[in-house]
């Protein structure tokens, strides 16, 4: 049983299609690195939280914000989605402030 990814991709013959091939691998490659990023960015917010360092859970979350922002705007992941985690971030952060 083969998946989408390892099923074996056609050749275009058409010149703007095998155009589109070529930028589509480009744009996978970003993409995948950009999430990547994304899911590193908030899993240091949830570690730091997890070891209760409320300074540096602060600085990690600040710094996560700008990063799921920016995946945010460049339409990899759905505004409200990063707002959500924003939130939720935000609330792990807050609660390990106020219960130190």
């Amino acid at each position: 049983m083969a998946t989408a990814s390892k099923a074996k991709k056609k050749t275009v013959r058409i010149a703007s299609g095998r155009k589109r091939a070529r930028q589509d691998v480009k744009l996978n490659a970003a993409n995948t690195a950009l999430r990547s990023k994304f899911r590193t960015a908030v899993k240091g917010v949830l570690k730091a939280v997890a070891t209760g360092d409320k300074a540096k859970a602060s600085d990690t979350f600040k710094s996560a914000q700008s990063v799921i922002d920016s995946i945010a705007d460049k339409g990899i992941f759905h505004k409200n989605k990063a707002s959500r985690l924003k939130s939720r971030l935000s609330a792990k952060v807050k609660a390990l402030a106020v219960a130190a």
